[in-house]
């Protein structure tokens, strides 16, 4: 009889200790999953924002803005010599032989392309020069991004000035050759 008793006995503390272990087992996954969903940290930044807080900004614009109208006072030589000419033609033209005014519109025309040609320079150097002097700039909120994300424990940074993610964390798992697999590319 002390048998049977036993032997029941274990069965009961099996049948609820199963139960009493697999509740235990389920509350320990849901604890790690919330402790892995805690641990996911999104922020945004708004790269444009912060360049136009930084102090050598200022300085760089304002020698883009110096540069920008050294270009425009050279310009304006270049349209006064143009119109003077122009003026000229005008005026005398009635008066001058075929082959002076011949002459004198092929000068115009030269002047034009030649104002044409510095227009373009022109907006190519200040965009050249825009670039140069920011690009350092762009350089050190980006590195100054990366070093965020990793002291404050970000999975994720995204900028809102430029569409796309501006920090990863180094322990993200590049899933690129699972879903190549799940695609069948080799």
């Amino acid at each position: 009889m002390t048998k049977i008793k036993l032997f029941s006995l274990c069965l009961f503390v099996m049948a609820f200790g199963e139960k009493a272990l697999s509740q235990n087992l389920g509350q320990s996954q849901n604890l790690v999953q919330n402790q892995n969903i805690q641990q996911i940290k999104i922020g945004y930044v708004n790269s444009d924002e912060i360049l136009k807080d930084f102090p050598e900004r200022k300085q760089a614009t304002e020698q883009l803005l110096a540069l920008s109208e050294e270009y425009e006072s050279e310009l304006k030589l270049m349209q006064s010599e143009y119109n003077k000419k122009y003026s000229d033609y005008i005026t005398y033209q009635s008066s001058l032989a075929e082959n002076i005014k011949l002459r004198r519109m092929q000068e115009l025309t030269e002047l034009e392309n030649r104002m044409q040609e510095f227009m373009t320079m022109a907006q190519q150097d200040i965009e050249f020069q825009e670039k140069e002097k920011l690009e350092p700039l762009q350089q050190k909120i980006k590195e100054a991004i990366r070093l965020v994300g990793i002291e404050r424990n970000y999975t994720v940074i995204y900028d809102l000035a430029n569409p796309g993610i501006a920090f990863v964390s180094p322990l993200a798992e590049d899933a690129n050759f699972y879903v190549k697999q799940k695609l069948g590319i080799q």
